[in-house]
């Protein structure tokens, strides 16, 4: 499986999921008004630009997310297979929070940046997930010298997150 994301205004992205009412497409908005478009497919994209992944791990369903958060890492190319085993291991207990819809950890086709997306039913079941016991259990290598973040090397620039509202 594949996904693409292309972005652009909220009427153009919109006029594409009218012309193609059968493809998978997840309408994102930001606060400042920035519009993200995802298309989750088997086969080719309907966009002419955009950013290509291979979906590496999916779980749940995009559609039944309100709330999409996006966490964007930049790996070098000798960093991939440390960082692909780490997401490979994951301990999988983000599916058990409440607000959960999805997750897809996504390599990217084109560029550097790997993305973790998650879906969630709205922005208060993002927050309570990361306050939870199980983020906690889920990141408790995080500064340890186990850490895939104390492997500096792998990383290209830091990571950063983008988060969206879906627009129904």
């Amino acid at each position: 499986m594949k996904i693409f994301i292309t972005y652009g205004t909220g009427p153009y992205l919109q006029k594409l999921i009218d012309e193609h009412p059968s493809k998978r497409l997840l309408l994102l908005h930001k606060d400042d008004d920035q519009f993200a478009l995802v298309h989750e497919t088997d086969g080719d994209t309907i966009f002419k630009e955009g950013h290509a992944y291979e979906v590496l791990d999916a779980s749940g369903d995009l559609a039944d997310s309100g709330f999409a958060v996006l966490n964007n890492i930049s790996v070098t190319d000798e960093g991939r297979p440390l960082f692909e085993q780490r997401f490979s291991q994951r301990a999988r207990l983000i599916e058990n929070e409440a607000g959960f819809s999805a997750i897809r950890v996504l390599r990217p086709l084109q560029n550097d940046t790997y993305i973790i997306f998650t879906g969630w039913k709205d922005e208060s079941s993002f927050s309570d997930w990361q306050s939870s016991k199980a983020y906690n259990e889920a990141h408790k290598k995080r500064g340890t010298s186990e850490g895939v973040d104390q492997q500096p090397s792998i990383f290209s620039r830091p990571s950063y997150v983008t988060s969206y509202h879906v627009v129904k």
